[in-house]
């Protein structure tokens, strides 16, 4: 679980550079909502089961991530971002 505390800010530069990752933060929730015409909740439940696995072992280390199901399939296709692949990184052991 994360921990979250609110944020003071006091110097001006740093309330504006807040204020607009929130607004921007905002705005991506909301586009994906409209492209997509699910709720951000249900988006984010079926993005939060994609997740990066790193292995390693004598010939090496690779990155996969999970196979991704049709809800996940159909949610990067309506968001046209393109499938990502299986194995993300290779990395033979130095010999």
């Amino acid at each position: 679980i994360i921990d979250l505390r609110p944020v003071y800010h006091r110097l001006e530069e740093r309330i504006r550079a807040h204020v607009i990752l929130c607004w921007l933060a905002l705005l991506l929730i909301r586009i994906i909502e409209t492209t997509t015409g699910s709720t951000w909740p249900a988006c984010r439940r079926d993005l939060d089961r994609l997740h990066l696995g790193t292995f390693t072992g004598p010939a090496g280390l690779f990155r996969q991530i999970t196979a991704l199901t049709k809800p996940q399939t159909d949610l990067l296709a309506k968001l046209d971002i393109p499938r990502p692949t299986q194995v993300i990184d290779l990395q033979p052991a130095a010999r």
